[in-house]
């Protein structure tokens, strides 16, 4: 067993919503993330996928500490970086960086690529010294497939896939040991999403990385993901090795989501089973009680108002062997066939039913 390099802990953000002017009151909370739990092993890569607004990118932005938990625990090689401030945060920092989802808004369109690649080492001048910063910049753009000679020109200059390959590059100024990638390719078009999927299938390999990678396209979720993660209104559901899940998924949200991915053979199409899931996603204000997926369930029972189910292997499935046995949040928990995803990165599906 490797090594966890990462550990998240009952991890909740919650948005107090407030009523008046002068003296606010707390009338309620948005439940952005409601309890969230996996480790992360060196040299691995996490896969998280699920519907928009289910809490995937608040999970990454607490990762980086650009927004602070309202309770729970995220501990960097043993160490609970919730806690740290000051020199201590800024040194956990250098190892946790993160790629953002759009290419066109996080870099400054008023500093040159050499000045945002370069930016990293201002805030950690110990990592490069001034007289060695230009060349370890040029380096980095060589590394991510771009021409060094680019380094004084500008974000405009470029088109979305370079830009991503420049947020890439910023990711790695500091040799961290860990990414946090949120929805890295969504912006970008299918071919180049290809691209940059595996240069960073590459970089993972040469830099010793250890991935969170966040995005809603399923099959490139399992492209690049050694585990993966399916989250539903502020929890993880479902979480096991890419077979298990893709081929073996047993909460009924996951395999609502695969079924809903296109499939390209016109005659498997037609024989595949869709699940449309009824109603709409409740209000992360307003969850419901017990099971948070009962309310568009199809095997939702009296029970499953009354209890939360862990994320754990379900007591009926634990005598077995298999693929199937892995966590997953429901009462009710069995396997079902899948509907194949497509292995390769440029089979491009929307994982939302």
């Amino acid at each position: 067993m490797a090594e966890p390099i990462l550990e998240v802990s009952g991890l909740y953000k919650h948005y107090p919503l407030t009523q008046g002017v002068v003296l606010k009151k707390q009338i309620g909370a948005v439940k952005a993330v409601d309890g969230v739990d996996f480790t992360l092993d060196r040299g691995e890569t996490l896969g998280i996928v699920g519907e928009s607004g289910c809490g995937k990118s608040t999970v990454a932005k607490m990762l980086v500490n650009l927004e602070k938990p309202t309770a729970g625990s995220i501990k960097y090689r043993g160490e609970d970086v919730t806690k740290l401030s000051g020199r201590a945060l800024k040194a956990v920092r250098r190892n946790i960086q993160m790629v953002f989802q759009d290419p066109y808004t996080s870099l400054n369109p008023r500093m040159t690529v050499g000045d945002i690649i370069g930016e990293p080492y201002d805030i950690h001048p110990e990592v490069a010294p001034k007289g060695d910063r230009r060349r370890r910049v040029q380096d980095l753009l060589d590394v991510v497939g771009l021409n060094p000679e680019y380094i004084n020109r500008y974000p405009h200059q470029f088109s979305g896939g370079q830009r991503q390959r420049i947020g890439i590059a910023r990711g790695l100024a500091l040799r961290p040991e860990v990414i946090v990638a949120d929805e890295p390719v969504s912006a970008l078009d299918v071919s180049v999403q290809a691209q940059v999927i595996n240069l960073m299938d590459r970089l993972q390999n040469e830099f010793d990385l250890s991935y969170v990678f966040i995005a809603h396209d399923l099959s490139i979720v399992r492209h690049i993901s050694d585990r993966v993660g399916v989250m539903y209104l502020g929890r993880i559901v479902e979480i096991g090795r890419d077979a298990e899940i893709y081929d073996h998924p047993t909460h009924p949200y996951t395999q609502a989501l695969l079924s809903a991915v296109p499939v390209p053979d016109p005659e498997a199409r037609e024989q595949r089973e869709r699940i449309i899931l009824a109603g709409d996603v409740p209000s992360p204000t307003n969850i419901p009680s017990g099971c948070r997926f009962r309310t568009r369930c199809w095997k939702a029972q009296e029970r499953c108002a009354l209890e939360v189910p862990p994320l754990a292997v379900p007591p009926h499935l634990r005598l077995l062997t298999g693929p199937a046995v892995h966590d997953s949040a429901c009462l009710f928990a069995e396997e079902k066939q899948a509907v194949p995803v497509g292995e390769a990165p440029d089979d491009h599906g929307e994982g939302s039913p």
